[in-house]
């Protein structure tokens, strides 16, 4: 049967030489599901606004209580006593002997963890740890300026129950001449506890 034979339709006759054959239909998408659909959406895949809204109502609740409840100031209160300095020749330098005394006003007893003083002279601060009780001898036999007025040292690990007094010296030294020293502007010890965020601060 020829190619032109009228009793067969277009799409049964064998292509003419030369002429290419017709594009295929592309096959259907064998997923039965929409991919869109599939991988969601960010409505769909978090949360309610109102329920990260409540979540994060609990957090700052939490940590308002949490602050409130710390204690922004020692339990115990105190000043300083007599201060008695000295200066270290040639080594522009001071050593200063502080009296403080105070009082622990807190439930529990106030355990002593480390001190330091601070003075404010000529625009600068100069801060530096309280020396250990058991140099105390040393230094008073070097200046016995120091001793004059002196108390018993204040040491790390005493520990003051709740009601109680304390008193004591505590000696430092900071890298200035006398006369700065003595025009300082402030002098500070700070008494730290070992289970309060916050020191006992005496100011004088």
């Amino acid at each position: 049967m020829s190619q032109n034979d009228p009793l067969l339709p277009p799409s049964l006759l064998p292509p003419k030489p030369g002429s290419a054959a017709p594009a295929s239909e592309p096959p259907a998408s064998p997923l039965p599901f929409d991919i869109g659909e599939e991988f969601g959406t960010a409505k769909k895949n978090l949360p309610p606004v109102k329920i990260v809204g409540i979540g994060v109502a609990l957090i700052l609740l939490i940590v308002g209580v949490w602050l409130v409840l710390q204690p922004h100031r020692s339990p115990a209160s105190g000043s300083i006593q007599e201060v008695a300095a000295v200066e270290v020749p040639d080594q522009h330098m001071v050593l200063v002997a502080i009296n403080v005394a105070f009082h622990n006003g807190g439930k529990k007893p106030f355990w002593i963890h480390n001190m330091e003083a601070e003075i404010e002279s000529a625009g600068k601060q100069f801060k530096d740890d309280a020396a250990s009780a058991s140099d105390f001898d040393r230094y008073f036999q070097a200046f016995p300026a120091l001793k004059a007025h002196a108390l018993p040292g204040l040491k790390m690990e005493d520990k003051i129950l709740p009601e109680a007094d304390a008193q004591g010296t505590v000696i430092v030294s900071f890298p200035v001449t006398m006369d700065e020293f003595n025009a300082r502007k402030s002098l500070k010890v700070r008494i730290y506890a070992y289970d309060q965020a916050v020191p006992l601060e005496l100011v004088k």
